[in-house]
């Protein structure tokens, strides 16, 4: 019998299978979302002068629409294995799961810290512009955040190093950008890369959809924040009630937040893993792309049979 070959056509030019590999793709991605954030940046030092809720109003939605334009034009063009993860039949399900699913993580957090004698409410109603709150704190942040560490760069790190590869290197550069913050420590950025990283990588791992960790992120923020007012990742807010932390910073994570405490560090990770774990046993976890070719390789080669 004649050896028997398997040949599949590509008919990419050698630009495109350049662009294509995941490594390039996420640069060209990134520098895409660098034009798009720096370009409504611009656009926002010229607005002409609007009332403060509308000016914040308007400052997001452009923030917000630029940031899709880029992420669009990056995944429909970018990349060997295409696939959009802002899209709309995933949007209703999976924004309300991870809204859900942050406040929930939050309040039980306030609830601990309060029964640990580390959160302590004050007085009520100190905030006046829930809704300038609601955009600029939470929904701009939580939805760019996740378009650049989900959406490009676990995207493409995942798809050449795989999936533990990818969950480890955002987790770890998510935690790293925020020793930045206001009153952040080491620890801090530590607690924010175990317990966030591994919460909002497993959450997208899950669903393969940027929707319920844009969701998960805009409620924690927005709930630790602008309800129980609590330090937003070292920032301080004004929450519907007036409230204080206090007592060990390991409780009370000091003046970055809860965020830095062993309290949120446990309660999401622990949330996080259930994730990932989920992930897992549903199939969603990828290989790296050194393995798929060889894969790919050993089922194109022929068969000992098929050279007789």
């Amino acid at each position: 019998m004649s050896n028997t070959r398997i040949v599949i056509e590509d008919h990419r030019t050698q630009l495109q299978r350049i662009l294509d590999f995941p490594l390039v793709a996420m640069l060209v991605a990134i520098l895409l979302f660098a034009v798009a954030t720096t370009l409504a940046i611009v656009i926002k030092s010229n607005l002409p002068p609007l009332g403060h809720g509308t000016k914040q109003g308007v400052e997001t939605i452009l923030t917000v629409a630029l940031g899709y334009a880029a992420y669009k034009l990056a995944i429909r063009h970018l990349g060997a294995s295409p696939r959009d993860d802002l899209k709309g039949s995933d949007l209703a399900r999976n924004l309300a799961i991870g809204v859900i699913a942050g406040a929930a993580l939050m309040g039980l957090t306030v609830a601990i810290a309060a029964l640990s004698g580390s959160y302590r409410i004050l007085g009520c109603c100190s905030t006046t512009d829930l809704a300038s709150d609601l955009f600029i704190a939470s929904i701009m942040p939580g939805f760019m955040e996740e378009l650049l560490f989900r959406g490009i760069l676990f995207r493409w790190i995942e798809e050449f190093g795989g999936s533990w590869a990818a969950l480890a290197i955002t987790s770890a550069l998510f935690g790293l950008v925020h020793i930045m913050n206001p009153n952040a420590t080491w620890f801090s950025s530590f607690a924010i890369a175990v317990e966030a990283g591994i919460l909002l990588g497993g959450a997208y791992m899950l669903t393969r959809s940027l929707w319920m960790p844009i969701g998960l992120h805009a409620a924690w923020n927005f709930t630790q924040g602008y309800i129980f007012d609590v330090p937003v990742s070292g920032h301080v807010e004004n929450g519907l009630v007036q409230a204080k932390l206090s007592g060990s910073a390991l409780l009370s994570g000091g003046d970055f937040g809860l965020e830095a405490s062993v309290i949120a560090l446990i309660i999401c990770t622990a949330a996080g893993v259930a994730f990932v774990w989920l992930a897992a046993r549903r199939g969603q976890v990828v290989r790296p792309w050194w393995v798929q070719q060889r894969a790919l390789n050993s089922d194109l080669a022929p068969s000992p049979e098929a050279s007789r």
